[in-house]
Formats: C-alpha cells, structure tokens, sequence
C-alpha cells in the first residue's frame, strides 16, 4: 500500500499550539509520526544570566500564560530551599489557593478547545464562560488575569482579605454547579463516546517507561501527582491522584474533568483553613548550589534545575515541562488512529508547546 507523509501543524484550525506532526499515512490510517517543535523558542532560560536572580521570578511566569502562577511558584520554591528561606503559612495557602485556580482555568480552556475540536461550538462557549469568572476571582485577588505577578522569592506580593476569600467561596459554589452541568453533557454524549473510548490507547507500562506526566500518565493507570510531595499548603491539604486504567482517549478526558472538582475542593479547605499571619519572608543575600524542585502543573510535573553560586544571577536555569515528556507517548498513541483522529487525539494530551520551547 503506497504511503504518503502529511504534514500536520504547526498552523491548523484545531490547533491551539504551533506543533508540527509529520504524519505517514496507509489509506485513512497514521502509520508512523514524527514530531518537530522549535517554531516558538525564545531563549528564556538564556536570560538567567543577565537577570537579577529575584527580577527573574516575571521571567519564570512569562513561560507561559496559562500556567504562569505555578511557574514562579516553582522557581521561588527553589530559590528559597537554596537560600533556606522559611515561607509564612499564609503565603503557602495564598500559593495553593492560586495554584488551583490556575489549574481550573487551564482545564477548562482544554475543555473548551476539545469541545470545539468536535464542532460543539455551545459546549465551547459555556466552558470558557465558566472559565471566565474564574479568570474573575483571579484578577480579584491579584490584579491580573493571565500574568498574576503576586508570587515572589519569600512569600507573595498580596494578601486575600477575608471578605474577598468569602466571595470567592461563593463564587465556587456557582463555578461547581456550572461545571456539572457541562460535564455531564460532555462525558455523557454518545458521538464523544464514540470519537473516544478505545482510540489512543496507552498502557501502564508504556506510560511508565515513556514518562508519561499529570493526566495522560494518570489515565493510564499510573498514581502520580507531585502535589503529594507536600509543597506549600498540601502539607495539610492531601491530595490522592485522580486515577482511570482504560489508557485510552476518553479516561485521559475523565480524568481533567474530575480533577475540576478536586481543585475546587482543595481551595475550599484552602480558604477555610488558611492561617493569620505575615505573607512574606525578608530575603537578604544570593543563593549559593544547586537543587532540583518538582510541581504539579495542569499538564502534569514540571521540574527545574537551578544552579547558583552565590552571586546576583544565577548559572544555570533548566525547565523539563510536561509536555515535553508527554510528546513520547502522543508519538506511540497515533500509528493506528484514523487521520480524522489525529486532531482530537493531540488535544487529549492538552499540549502546552510555549511551555515546552521556552
């Protein structure tokens, strides 16, 4: 049977991420792919060098815009290990309150673009409505809607007064209800079902030795998510990974959608646990060595490697996103699935390519 080489991406209507696929494709059906990235690079790890070690933290959240929160988090999350800094209780639930925001508008955008990936232009709209008054409790507390700017090395730049953290209460309570009517709908169609279920598959084990991260390795049956490593307020807030073992399509969507709710829940017990007190540290001197801190993004891990020697910029700046580990496994799902497939396939991944090129 003759093949031919498809090119897919970087600029396609279903795409929201400039990721290029050269397809091989037998008849209707993906026989082999092979990824190119690299069309949105632009050298931020590079900067480390040039940039004040505490003005770097608007670099770190600049990586990407919808997980930008969890990006500075994470690179003051190393900086202070180095320098031993101890952070306020307060400002470690402000950093998780926020965090989980962030995880909810990034798993409803994905919602979103699947939606539309489908032709449900409605269930499209009513998801980013949703989104939208998340993206409202976040400009609320931090003045900003996608660039928050409230994270630094020692605590944060704001406190939540609690009347706002009440409203924001609220405010869930309308979000969790609006969201279980769009999930219902969205789980429970019969033509989702069957673009779906059984397309994509992926085992536990080939998620394991590929390093699959978040939720594509999560529906696989694998139970990691690095929020049990006990950061910032999950210390006391515990968090059990969000599993499915089909590996296939369909439970990497069921997966996103039921972990909608447990963000909620965690900033429940955020709000009505955190703590009085200050909101931040007083940083004094450089940091000095080298460390390796691990977060949990909506994606799924991220890790960074810092390297300093004790002088004003730091050496080294490495970022391993989870995209990045995720594109193996998109590699190993797609020989098989129909060309029609390959779109939706892509986003059930939920591809994050700035985090990724950097």
């Amino acid at each position: 049977m003759a093949r031919t080489i498809i090119p897919f991406g970087p600029q396609h209507p279903v795409l929201p991420e400039p990721i290029h696929l050269d397809l091989a494709i037998e008849d209707e059906k993906v026989v082999d792919v092979l990824p190119s990235v690299g069309f949105i690079h632009r050298g931020l790890e590079r900067l480390v060098e040039r940039k004040d070690f505490q003005e770097f933290v608007y670099v770190a959240e600049r990586i990407c815009g919808i997980c930008s929160f969890i990006h500075g988090q994470t690179y003051c999350q190393g900086i202070e290990e180095l320098m031993q800094v101890e952070v306020p209780a307060r400002a470690q639930y402000l950093r998780t309150i926020w965090g989980e925001l962030s995880r909810l508008h990034s798993h409803l955008l994905w919602l979103g673009l699947l939606a539309d990936s489908f032709g449900f232009e409605s269930l499209f709209m009513h998801s980013w409505r949703v989104r939208e008054r998340i993206l409202d409790q976040i400009e609320a507390t931090t003045g900003g809607r996608v660039i928050f700017g409230s994270c630094k090395i020692g605590g944060v730049r704001r406190d939540i007064s609690p009347e706002a953290l009440a409203v924001m209460r609220k405010e869930l309570d309308v979000i969790e209800r609006d969201m279980r009517e769009i999930v219902d709908v969205f789980l429970g169609d019969s033509s989702v079902k069957r673009r779906l279920q059984g397309v994509g598959v992926l085992s536990r084990d080939d998620a394991y030795i590929l390093g699959c991260v978040g939720p594509t390795a999560r529906a696989s049956g694998v139970a990691q998510d690095m929020r049990s490593l006990g950061y910032a307020a999950f210390r006391d807030i515990k968090v059990e990974p969000i599993v499915r073992t089909e590996g296939d399509s369909y439970a990497r969507c069921v997966v996103r959608c039921a972990e909608l709710f447990q963000s909620v829940d965690i900033i429940r017990q955020a709000i009505d646990r955190i703590p009085p007190g200050a909101i931040e540290t007083k940083v004094t001197g450089f940091p000095d060595g080298e460390i390796l801190v691990r977060t949990e993004q909506p994606r799924g891990e991220v890790a960074y490697y810092l390297r300093a020697n004790g002088s004003r910029n730091l050496q080294r700046f490495r970022v391993r996103t989870p995209t990045f580990a995720n594109l193996p496994a998109l590699v190993r799902m797609l020989p098989g699935a129909n060309l029609a497939d390959v779109p939706v396939l892509v986003l059930t991944i939920d591809p994050c390519i700035s985090c990724t090129e950097r």
